[in-house]
């Protein structure tokens, strides 16, 4: 994934851990963090100030294809084409 600055383009970041395509991406509230979905059948959390990435969260059987994070940037849902929504704590991956 890349972070551009919008007001003038330029490259900030590459965020680099998914080993296939990237299908969804959010910020938390706060904009601190960032959640990604991939085919890899996992979701990222990213320190989008860093780049670094925090966690790995497994436990789809397939293809991440939604992430959000919760009003208050606590949890993490991601839905996936193995037919399941999971809710994650951000701050333990659980």
């Amino acid at each position: 994934m890349r972070v551009w600055e919008i007001a003038t383009g330029r490259l900030l970041r590459t965020l680099k851990g998914h080993s296939d395509w990237v299908i969804s991406v959010a910020f938390s509230p706060d904009g601190r963090l960032a959640l990604s979905g991939s085919d890899d059948n996992t979701v990222r959390v990213w320190e989008v100030a860093t780049g670094r990435h925090l966690r790995t969260l497994k436990g789809h059987s397939e293809l991440v294809f939604s992430v959000a994070f919760s009003p208050d940037g606590r949890l993490a849902l991601s839905g996936s084409q193995d037919k399941t929504v999971r809710v994650w704590e951000v701050a333990t991956g659980r």
